[in-house]
């Protein structure tokens, strides 16, 4: 990511100098596209850095979900640094009539061939990263990874757009061309920025596990035999790599104290084996007589009328 980071620096300075040298609305969107990714870097390596915290007694779950967080602080920055830059960027190329200076418009377009080249480089380095962790499925469920995709992605498009608006503005004279291509920047990234935005946000307020393991989970609780009735289920993801787990049960009558902690202890660890990302795994373990006694009108203090 460090290699990334510095290639990302690299190529956003010589957009810049390319975009103010030729007055091209289409670069300078593009340098603040590479600002943006260069600013987002940083918040995942945070993000790597932070989530990897052990549990503490002030935050007695972990730090997993600082991968969240900082994703989103990074969606926020493509947002306003890439998308809003870029819708600028094209307006006033609309707007303002001035005749265009095409004369540094080869050495900007050199600029983009090469950028161009280094962003499928890393597009394709990120999906191989995706591959090796299992495929789009289980690969993307790393909100770091997914950013790199969408990042590299998104530039990748974006560089595309930008040679295609400088092209035909040489080509027709016409600055429409190059303010489009801007405009179609802006909304790529505000697009792309919504998308990583909500993942993050949907994590962050306590998604739960995925159905898969939700429902393996269920079946294995309903497997066991001193099991009466699953009451309910809830799930919740505390970090990439794992989930909370609590569970509310009625067991079968007749079993003592004893046998209920043995019971208990068993079941937790059968959860751990089936759903490995399930650290923190609670039980609330009643026998149906006891609770529905404990929940009669006689316990509570109601009474019937005469």
């Amino acid at each position: 990511m460090l290699v990334a980071l510095a290639a990302n620096l690299v190529i956003a300075v010589a957009k810049a100098i390319g975009g103010l040298a030729a007055g091209s609305p289409a670069l300078l969107s593009e340098a603040a596209h590479s600002v943006a990714d260069s600013l987002n870097e940083v918040f995942l390596l945070a993000a790597l850095r932070r989530s990897r915290r052990p549990a503490d007694r002030r935050h007695p779950f972990g730090y997993g979900k600082e991968r969240f967080f900082w994703s989103l602080l990074a969606a926020v920055g493509i947002f306003v640094m890439g998308g809003c830059f870029s819708f600028f960027q094209g307006f006033e190329a609309l707007t303002s009539g001035a005749e265009e200076e095409l004369g540094g418009y080869v050495a900007g377009l050199i600029v983009l061939g090469i950028a161009l080249l280094a962003e499928g480089g890393s597009l394709l380095r990120a999906l191989y990263q995706v591959r090796r962790q299992g495929g789009t499925g289980a690969g993307l469920r790393d909100p770091a990874l997914r950013t790199v995709v969408a990042e590299d992605g998104t530039a990748v498009l974006g560089v595309t757009l930008a040679i295609a608006g400088m092209a035909l503005h040489m080509v027709t004279g016409q600055v429409v061309w190059e303010a489009s291509a801007s405009l179609a920047i802006g909304a790529l990234l505000v697009y792309v920025a919504f998308r990583l935005g909500r993942e993050a946000r949907d994590q962050l307020i306590g998604e739960a596990a995925d159905p898969e393991s939700s429902g393996r989970i269920r079946a294995l609780l309903w497997a066991q035999p001193e099991i009466d009735s699953v009451e309910a289920l809830f799930t919740m993801k505390t970090g990439l790599d794992t989930a909370l787990v609590a569970a509310r049960v009625d067991l079968v009558p007749g079993l003592d104290s004893e046998r209920v902690e043995e019971v208990a202890v068993r079941i937790k660890r059968s959860i751990a084996r089936t759903v490995p990302e399930a650290d923190q795994i609670f039980l609330d373990v009643t026998d149906r007589p006891a609770r529905e006694a404990a929940e009669s009108p006689a316990a509570t203090g109601e009474r019937g009328g005469a």
